[in-house]
């Protein structure tokens, strides 16, 4: 199928992930736009800080997620285990996340694990940008772990994938 026409074409390994990536950050803006306007419209969640900020975030943290998914597609043998790897790596993440429980009141373990995450870094900034009004500033802490993990997720993804074309 596809796979089989990018190897017969003198394509590298980035290109090929970015060629990947790129629609379904499209796709992740979509759905972080339809959650904002119906959190905001059908949910009166107040906004008070710069949405195109929070946009910003959320690209880095689109990106890290579908760097989890290209190395996920490199390791699993079939549609089957990529799933069970996918709900494996999502659903410890909303729950150590801060999401649904608070992350303070999470066993010393689980704070950790949890740090690990992009989605716990994530719901901090959106909670911070939307109902206290953060900037910048007060965000950077929270996106280099974001930025750190989609690192170390693509480099896995494209070490993997050369050892797939190998």
């Amino acid at each position: 199928g596809t796979m089989e026409n990018l190897l017969s074409m003198p394509t590298r390994p980035l290109e090929v992930l970015v060629g990947k990536l790129v629609p379904y950050i499209l796709v992740g803006y979509v759905q972080v736009t339809l959650i904002l306007v119906a959190s905001r419209f059908l949910f009166d969640v107040p906004m008070f800080g710069s949405v195109l900020l929070l946009l910003a975030a959320a690209a880095l943290f689109i990106i890290a997620n579908l760097a989890v998914g290209i190395t996920f597609s490199t390791i699993a043998q079939n549609q089957l285990q990529a799933m069970q790897m996918t709900f494996f790596f999502f659903l410890p993440s909303l729950l150590l996340s801060g999401f649904a429980f608070p992350f303070r009141g999470m066993p010393g373990w689980a704070q950790l694990l949890g740090e690990a995450l992009p989605l716990t870094h994530f719901v901090r900034i959106v909670r911070g940008i939307l109902l206290k009004g953060n900037g910048i500033g007060n965000i950077g802490s929270e996106l280099w772990p974001i930025a750190l993990f989609a690192i170390i997720a693509m480099f896995i993804a494209m070490k993997r994938y050369r050892q797939t074309l190998d």
